[in-house]
């Protein structure tokens, strides 16, 4: 079993920035991908950033130059840096793990961006 835990999220105003974190509840260092998604209501859940094993990087186009994935595999821990937020940024932030053909989600932390 793997078990994540997000946290960082908060209210932060248009131009700020915010660190994301995932913490795993074990080893981290064998899996192969793992992925920050956002859903807000309505809407589907859609990929923000995603990093390999071998720390390959994608991020969605709406992100790109200021959003900034990273893994720790000594900590267990993914992050977002997300810099230069926006209104659309608000989301419910999900940290994603793929491992041995399943899907491990966290429960989300809320981002909220005002103007």
């Amino acid at each position: 079993q793997l078990q994540l835990v997000e946290s960082g999220g908060g209210l932060v105003q248009a131009g700020g920035s915010l660190r994301l974190s995932c913490a795993a509840s074990r080893s981290i260092s064998s899996i192969n991908y793992m992925g920050w998604y956002r859903q807000t209501p309505g809407k589907q859940r859609e990929l923000v950033a995603g990093i390999t094993r071998g720390g390959s990087t994608t991020y969605v186009d709406s992100v790109k130059g200021r959003f900034s994935i990273a893994r720790d595999n000594a900590e267990n821990t993914v992050y977002l840096q997300m810099n230069s937020l926006k209104r659309e940024d608000t989301a419910v932030y999900y940290c994603k793990a793929l491992s041995s053909g399943r899907d491990y989600w966290g429960l989300g932390t809320q981002v909220t961006v005002s103007t």
